[in-house]
């Protein structure tokens, strides 16, 4: 992965209107990089999008790989999975509170960092953010300001069905 770059001032319209590969996400004026790109990450991705997709009628959601989402007026994200109620107002920018924002680290981007990301999704309403990371096999639920490490188990969204089994997503990592 790159260096996190910081491009210009741009404003929102030239954002929208613009189409950076890989997509960025866009804060206040600046267009950031984001998560992207190694084995890894595209692997949990692709593991997280297939169960997503497996499931969901029974857990009656949506899930998208990278779609932008308006944080705010003047932000825009771009998480690695976004999940929706499945009767949401489908729109081309996600402008409702998915109920789960899902983020795989990569090489080079801080906690910190993902933490900044997951408190712009946790502030316009998602209830939580879940944020795994290859390298140590830990996964961070993040709701409010409370940030909760799991190494093993379930991991379960209240009030939903969904339901994640840490050792099937790390497990992809081995095969």
């Amino acid at each position: 992965m790159a260096a996190s770059a910081v491009v210009p001032f741009v404003s929102v319209e030239e954002y929208l209107h613009s189409d950076p590969q890989p997509d960025m996400d866009y804060v206040d004026g600046t267009m950031e990089e984001r998560n992207l790109g190694e084995l890894e990450h595209s692997s949990l991705q692709r593991f997280l999008i297939a169960l997503f997709y497996q499931k969901r009628k029974e857990w009656q959601i949506d899930a998208y790989p990278e779609l932008r989402v308006q944080v705010a007026a003047t932000r825009y994200r771009v998480p690695d999975v976004c999940v929706m109620p499945l009767n949401w107002e489908k729109t081309p920018i996600v402008r409702e509170a998915p109920l789960l924002c899902l983020e795989v680290k990569s090489e080079g981007f801080t906690l910190k960092k993902e933490r900044t990301r997951a408190q712009d999704y946790l502030r316009m309403g998602v209830r939580e953010v879940w944020l795994f990371e290859p390298q140590t096999r830990m996964a961070y639920i993040m709701r409010g300001e409370e940030m909760i490490e799991q190494r093993e188990g379930m991991l379960k969204l209240a009030g939903t069905g969904i339901e994640l089994d840490l050792a099937a997503l790390f497990g992809v990592l081995d095969e």
